[in-house]
């Protein structure tokens, strides 16, 4: 089979991703129910049980939703920083009145590279207002797949980090004149449009036709909002400045959405 990626939801209400190589499964994030993520793994053939580990990036409930459901079901690994870790683990006490099942917690700390089966995983640091989130980067089998949702802006650190993937996950969450004329409260606005919010098509665009090197056979545009951005808009735009470049012509750009799984990508 090779080394896969399925998106199984993507937006503001809820985040979730498996990458997959011949004989390792890993889910990123849980930001959907645990009976939505077992719905939508099996509907694609996919089961469940076979998981070999999750992966966190942040505390947000976008992103963490189904957590300690399913850890609690699926006893594998999790992995997540230690503030991330605090912050939930806080969290699910005050909601639920007992601390989370973290017998099989596993800590990792950006910049530090850890193996998951025969799946090289490096987190890094991305600028968003959570306590320790990441972006990752998978490698097996030769093939490199990048994530980055969640951040306000490209960094130098995170471009560097993204070089050479064969498959790019990345933000596209919302166009900045829908936003401005859109129905959240200003104070919301601006915390979407801070350099520790979210990713505009317009600043993704501005990386693709810039610093992006071009390798990637798929690009993902993720985390679109629903109420401030537009499927289209998103394409659009990073079509366009894929375009501008000749030597990016190779790039496939495929949209993630929140309502349903997307079709997987196989390399």
């Amino acid at each position: 089979m090779g080394v896969s990626l399925s998106v199984l939801a993507s937006g503001s209400r809820g985040n979730s991703a498996i990458v997959a190589s011949v004989s390792t499964r890993i889910l990123v994030d849980a930001g959907i129910s645990c009976r939505e993520i077992f719905k939508r793994m099996r509907a694609a053939g996919d089961d469940p049980h076979r998981l070999s580990a999750i992966l966190i990036t942040h505390e947000h409930s976008d992103h963490v939703h189904g957590l300690a459901t399913l850890a609690k079901k699926l006893k594998v690994p999790v992995f997540m920083t230690e503030a991330t870790h605090h912050v939930w683990a806080r969290a699910v006490c005050e909601q639920k009145g007992q601390r989370p099942d973290d017998s099989r917690l596993e800590v990792f700390e950006s910049g530090r590279s850890f193996q998951v089966g025969d799946i090289l995983v490096t987190p890094f640091t991305i600028p968003h207002d959570a306590a320790d989130p990441v972006g990752f980067t998978f490698r097996a089998e030769g093939t490199k797949i990048g994530f980055a949702t969640d951040l306000g802006y490209l960094p130098p650190s995170v471009r560097d980090h993204l070089r050479g993937c064969d498959v790019l996950v990345m933000e596209s969450n919302h166009d900045v004149e829908m936003l401005r004329g859109g129905p959240y409260p200003w104070s919301v606005k601006q915390r979407v449009m801070s350099r520790v919010g979210h990713l505009s098509n317009e600043a993704l665009a501005e990386f693709f036709a810039g610093d992006y090197d071009g390798g990637a056979a798929y690009v993902v545009l993720a985390h679109l909002s629903e109420l401030n951005n537009h499927p289209e808009l998103a394409r659009g735009a990073a079509e366009k400045a894929l375009a501008s470049r000749q030597t990016l012509l190779q790039n496939r750009v495929l949209l993630a959405a929140q309502a349903e799984a997307m079709q997987p990508i196989r390399l």
